[in-house]
């Protein structure tokens, strides 16, 4: 009898262990996906600004250059990227896109060409499109993190070596308040 006992006691905990397990590798393959999806997205954005850097060719070889050069720099973001991977090609990006308008600003001809506009308008659908999926990957680490913090999940997680993931980092220069003084 005592030994039916210690055996349905194993079977539960086995049960329970597996459970877990199946549960973290669910909430880990989310967060994967979610950063997967922010790098198809990124891919795109990235498209979209080498051709605006193309746009720009007509009027400042210099610049065009310099552009082309930080577009060279991209990396992949894939489900075996880290938040850190992300956070750094989102910054070149800004770098990117910076010089783009500086450009953009001396040629008031380039800002007003039919292109350029479509071009720029698929950028900021691409730029919306990536602050959702970021936000969304956001939410699936903390929902991992959450999983392999609680107790007594956090035993099967470190017995499955789960451990914690980065969150994407909030670009500062967006994140403050603009200055509404007119």
């Amino acid at each position: 009898m005592t030994a039916i006992i210690i055996i349905a006691i194993v079977a539960i905990l086995v049960l329970w262990v597996i459970s877990v397990q199946r549960k973290l590798v669910k909430q880990e393959e989310i967060c994967k996906n979610g950063l997967s999806q922010i790098g198809v997205q990124l891919a795109s954005r990235w498209d979209a600004l080498k051709a605006l850097a193309e746009l720009t060719k007509g009027y400042s070889e210099h610049e065009y250059k310099t552009i082309t050069d930080t577009i060279a720099q991209r990396r992949p973001i894939t489900a075996a990227s880290s938040s850190a991977d992300a956070n750094a090609q989102e910054n070149l990006f800004n770098e990117a896109l910076g010089r783009l308008n500086l450009v953009v600003e001396r040629y008031p001809e380039l800002k007003a060409n039919e292109t350029y506009i479509k071009t720029m308008d698929s950028v900021n659908t691409y730029q919306n499109q990536v602050r959702m999926s970021q936000m969304v990957y956001n939410d699936s680490v903390t929902k991992f993190n959450q999983l392999i913090r609680q107790f007594p999940d956090s035993i099967v997680a470190s017995l499955f070596h789960f451990t914690p993931r980065e969150y994407l980092e909030q670009n500062q220069d967006k994140a403050e308040m603009p200055s509404m003084k007119l």
